[in-house]
């Protein structure tokens, strides 16, 4: 186990995690006493436009993978000139689906911070006109989602939430929506649907969501993690948040590490660090492994090399590395992992969790799953690799959303930087790690 040096401790921002180790840190007491609440007095005093510019002069980004501008979604929103009610009710969605996997960090923060994320979501409904919000939790997450829900009763008990909230005139009821755990919920328009009771599929746009969303009023979906970061943001002014992280991706990020380093867990830096120094704060790498691939952003981005250590982690640098920031979910493999055999599993996942409504990904992941199944069983062939990439230039770009394109990352990744070890199952230098029963409908 490695210790990190000064100058990368330094590199922590506690800022969203700040009271994750507190005691109780989930009741409405102990976030009181640690400046819960604080920014939404703040906020209920100055005009809602006034808290979308400051959002949009912050530079806070969605921090679900996209990395979109929070305060230019927000100012997406039609608005009717002040003393006139909206002609369609606005309503606020948070998107804590979580499904990617390797990524992790939305879940503890629910459980143990769910007020921030309730102030965030007040102050961010307060900005938007919207009276009526959602929370939308992955079905799985039954802890998060009763600590979620014990919370709302505490906001409600404090007048947080409901009628005339602390005397502002503004009133905002709070929904906390179990889904039923299927990962296509995890994009926006799927979600909305979902929400609405049908089916999880997503929609054709335009229209976009910030006119025709949720029961087709204009609508604001954001990430947990952007939106609990709000109240920090209104506290601590648009300056101050710019301290942290880089010009273009300001603001600090928990980054989740998993995997083959000492200490995995979540690290919450400013955006810009790099991968050489999360792996030090987590105590290095496992003895006896050392690195050689890893995500940066969950499995639906780009593989990236030991080669790649030192690029920025924000959302340029990682884009200027070939892959995308994501999530952040960064998983960690050693030289005893086999990149053919990750991409496998994780294309089983996309395969097992394509919503079928689009031809690209619903075939194009079925059928690169068999191919799979055949390289990993010793029964590859050299054209089989062509074949993959013919395939994900069929998916990417011509799927309904992004679950398609993102399933080809791996695929074109691994190929592209591990192109030998493929080679190594089709000419019988590996053995093969699926057995024939596991091949059964692979040809």
């Amino acid at each position: 186990m490695t210790t990190p040096r000064p100058e990368t401790l330094a590199k922590l921002t506690p800022v969203l995690t700040k009271r994750w180790l507190s005691p109780d840190a989930w009741r409405i007491g102990t976030y009181e006493r640690l400046d819960g609440y604080a920014a939404l007095r703040k906020a209920m005093q100055a005009h809602p436009d006034d808290l979308i510019q400051l959002v949009k002069d912050s530079g806070l980004r969605g921090r679900g993978g996209a990395g979109f501008p929070t305060g230019l979604k927000w100012g997406f929103i039609p608005q009717e000139p002040d003393g006139k009610a909206p002609t369609r009710p606005h309503y606020l969605v948070v998107n804590a689906d979580e499904g990617e996997p390797g990524t992790c960090k939305d879940l503890p923060l629910m459980t143990h911070d769910p007020h921030s994320l309730i102030e965030g979501v007040i102050i961010a409904s307060y900005a938007i006109r919207a009276n009526r919000a959602y929370i939308y939790i992955r079905g799985e997450a039954v802890h998060a989602a009763r600590r979620l829900r014990h919370a709302v009763q505490e906001a409600y008990a404090r007048n947080y939430l409901g009628k005339n909230i602390l005397g502002s005139g503004f009133d905002l009821d709070l929904v906390v929506h179990s889904g039923a755990g299927a990962y296509i919920c995890g994009e926006e328009t799927a979600l909305l649907d979902s929400l609405e009771g049908f089916r999880g599929q997503p929609r054709l746009r335009p229209p976009f969501p910030a006119t025709h969303g949720l029961y087709a009023s204009p609508t604001v979906v954001n990430n947990v993690g952007t939106i609990a970061s709000v109240p920090y943001l209104v506290l601590g002014g648009a300056a101050w948040w710019r301290t942290m992280g880089t010009e273009k991706s300001s603001g600090p990020m928990i980054y989740s590490l998993s995997g083959r380093v000492v200490n995995p867990g979540q690290y919450e830096c400013s955006m810009g660090v790099t991968l050489r120094e999360l792996i030090e704060l987590a105590g290095g790498m496992r003895p006896g492994h050392s690195l050689r691939f890893w995500t940066p952003g969950g499995s639906s981005t780009p593989l990236l090399t030991a080669d790649h250590l030192d690029v920025p982690l924000d959302f340029e640098g990682v884009a200027a590395a070939g892959s995308i920031l994501g999530t952040t979910a960064t998983q960690i493999f050693s030289d005893q992992d086999c990149p053919v055999y990750a991409t496998y599993r994780w294309l089983e996942f996309y395969h097992h969790e394509s919503c079928g409504k689009c031809t690209p990904c619903r075939e194009g992941n079925y059928w690169m799953v068999r191919v799979y199944r055949r390289i990993l069983s010793g029964q590859g062939t050299q054209e089989d690799l062509d074949t993959l990439l013919d395939t994900c230039d069929n998916i990417l770009g011509r799927s309904f959303c992004g679950l398609g394109d993102g399933a080809t990352s791996p695929v074109t990744s691994s190929l592209k930087y591990f192109k030998q070890d493929y080679l190594d199952y089709v000419e019988g230098r590996t053995a093969p790690k699926l057995s024939d029963k596991q091949l059964v409908g692979a040809h």
